[in-house]
């Protein structure tokens, strides 16, 4: 499939301020999933200087910098993405102990995947734990079955709603909230599936919501990394699989390390608010 993306990010601030150097993780990776076909940026007030890099996880990304002071800035981008994963099952389990819990990774993935295997990260505390038991003793054919169990009990037992600003709530706050967004849900799915002994990371990107509708929002969901597969998308918000509907900027074993935007200003008492545009939109191959 073929998108069209649009993301306009406009932050005002109550007086002028000077800009610290910006990190920006707004270009669609380039992997086996997906081809970017077209990226373009534009930010205002036009930044001293850019450097386009790869940053500590494999993400594309790019520094920002600026000499003058602002009251506003405004980042713009656009993209043109080719997503290519139509099956997302299409692979075999090469480690027969991922079969049944507990579930160990080839010993030469482990220094790898290290960072993605840490509960303590998030701070997960009981509920979450019995919830992660739960599912395993619900899951006795192993790591597919509990994957499932676990995106489609988030999916069923939680309300997404909007939230444009903060942090994923903590995973122990998740599971007493009725209603949560889409990074909350997919920092517990995580923690769960870490607690299981999966590696699971964040993503953030864009996924194709309402065909009637061009209007979207950022979107987050999980990867969890299966032998013989590599890193495999869960969405808890729609209870799917990814696959082609999916539009990756950045995954990273916390979720800020998968931030679209960081940065800092410095100015005497000024305060900052945001909003955005997010435009997507199928269009022929």
């Amino acid at each position: 499939m073929f998108f069209a993306v649009s993301h306009q990010t406009r932050y005002d601030f109550s007086a002028p301020v000077f800009l610290e150097p910006h990190l920006l993780r707004l270009c669609p990776r380039a992997d086996c999933n997906q081809k970017p076909q077209a990226f373009d940026m534009v930010v205002t007030p036009q930044p001293a200087g850019f450097s386009d890099i790869i940053d500590a996880e494999g993400n594309p990304a790019r520094w920002i910098w600026f000499n003058e002071t602002t009251d506003f800035l405004e980042i713009r981008t656009t993209s043109t993405v080719q997503t290519l994963l139509e099956n997302p099952f299409d692979y075999i389990l090469t480690a027969p102990s991922f079969q049944a819990h507990p579930f160990l990774y080839p010993g030469e993935l482990v220094p790898s995947l290290a960072p993605s295997l840490a509960p303590g990260d998030f701070q997960a505390g009981e509920k979450v734990g019995e919830l992660s038991s739960c599912l395993l003793a619900q899951s006795p054919n192993g790591i597919f079955e509990f994957l499932n169990r676990l995106n489609s009990h988030l999916y069923e037992n939680w309300q997404v709603v909007v939230r444009d600003e903060g942090d994923p709530l903590p995973p122990e706050m998740t599971m007493d909230q009725k209603e949560v967004s889409c990074r909350d849900l997919a920092l517990l799915f995580i923690t769960v599936c870490r607690i299981a002994g999966i590696a699971a990371r964040f993503v953030s990107g864009y996924q194709e919501g309402d065909p009637d509708s061009e209007n979207r929002q950022l979107h987050a969901w999980a990867e969890v990394y299966i032998p013989g597969g590599g890193w495999r998308g869960y969405d808890p918000t729609h209870g799917l699989v990814v696959a082609d509907r999916h539009i990756a900027l950045a995954a990273s074993h916390v979720p800020e390390g998968a931030s679209p935007c960081t940065g800092s200003f410095r100015g005497t008492g000024a305060l900052a608010s945001m909003k955005f545009l997010i435009k997507l939109k199928n269009i022929p191959g």
